[in-house]
């Protein structure tokens, strides 16, 4: 999976190999011609820069594969022209054997193609949300540790348009709403995407025409995966039945929700500046404010609530929040509902209350 260092032979040749590729750089660009696929990675990450201030610190997430290497290769040309500092952290999560290795391969390669600071961080990844949900999140509190290190005010992913397009057929499988198929933020923090509108065909051809080698993660073609599944048995059928262009359509469509989404939460933001109030532990929501509200409005509210209360987002479901819901639109003497992480939501007194510890 992206960002997941590991190691193979044939990896960790190529990988070898790519180093003194990389270092020397892209030879069409020596004779004078610069390769469309180089060109288009590099004014991806220099847009996404271009607001940053002088004397900045950016760090790229770089597990040595395609897409974080053409990342790591065309931050270290756009860059210094803006005069922003450029690093790259990588994150040997233990997952496979001589990960190690890999890590250290890959490193040496951002070395090569002149980043510094480079960091190797190795991770414990636990089982919390299933495998894949466990390495990512033990990846991004690896790379917020690098950041506060190094000073740096954005890290760098390397998610393209394909990664963005199996985000959302994952959400539609789950039943998911419009924040989750709204797919992954170009700036959400301290994490921006330069290359959620380029293709992985593209950055593939931009390490190519570079000469670099990419390392190739052994999980990305595991079915044992469900974002691999999709990937390789999912969009092909969609392309086959729907004709090309699905993967565009799906980013376009994941941009189109999160225009929405992000009204529709600021909308739900103001409600509940007027319908919730906060106590020690408790969280107290307004019967009365939120019961002619809109749904889209109103369960926003609520959801926002239970994670205040203490519940949290990757236990909360859509069905959790219905339940606390239909205590304001269908009150029939609920004693209580139970959400994850111990919090209870009842009704009492024209208020729906959320806490830990708490009885009808």
């Amino acid at each position: 999976m992206p960002g997941s260092p590991a190691s193979t032979a044939d990896g960790a040749s190529g990988a070898e190999e790519g180093m003194a590729a990389g270092a020397a750089g892209g030879g069409e660009e020596r004779r004078g011609r610069l390769h469309p696929a180089i060109a288009r990675v590099r004014e991806a990450v220099r847009a996404a820069l271009a607001d940053l201030p002088v004397g900045t610190t950016a760090l790229v997430a770089c597990s040595g594969g395609t897409d974080s290497l053409a990342l790591a290769a065309a931050t270290a040309f756009a860059a210094p022209k803006l005069g922003v500092r450029a690093g790259a952290v990588i994150v040997d999560h233990g997952l496979q054997p001589d990960s190690g290795r890999t890590a250290e391969i890959a490193a040496e390669q951002c070395r090569g193609l002149g980043l510094d600071p480079v960091q190797v961080r190795v991770v414990e990844v636990g089982s919390a949300g299933g495998p894949e949900a466990a390495a990512r999140s033990a990846r991004y509190d690896a790379l917020r540790a690098a950041a506060d290190e190094f000073g740096a005010d954005v890290v760098l992913l390397a998610h393209t348009r394909d990664d963005q397009a199996e985000t959302v057929l994952l959400g539609l499988g789950r039943g998911s709403g419009a924040r989750s198929l709204a797919g992954m933020a170009a700036v959400a923090g301290l994490l921006r995407r330069p290359f959620l509108e380029v293709p992985r065909a593209t950055t593939a051809a931009a390490c190519i025409a570079s000469g670099l080698r990419p390392w190739h993660d052994p999980h990305n073609d595991d079915p044992t995966y469900t974002r691999v599944r999709v990937r390789h048995e999912v969009l092909p059928v969609l392309e086959e039945a729907l004709g090309p262009g699905v993967v565009e359509a799906l980013a376009r469509t994941a941009g189109l929700l999160r225009a929405d989404a992000d009204a529709l939460d600021q909308l739900a933001a103001d409600l509940a500046e007027t319908a919730v109030r906060r106590t020690d532990g408790e969280v107290h929501c307004e019967v009365g404010a939120l019961a002619d509200e809109p749904a889209a409005l109103r369960t926003r509210v609520l959801r926002q609530a239970a994670l205040e209360a203490g519940s949290r987002a990757t236990d909360l479901t859509a069905g959790h929040v219905a339940a606390v819901d239909a205590l304001v639109t269908d009150w029939r003497g609920q004693r209580w509902i139970d959400l994850p992480q111990g919090v209870r939501a009842v009704r009492r007194g024209g208020f729906i209350i959320l806490g830990t510890d708490m009885t009808g």
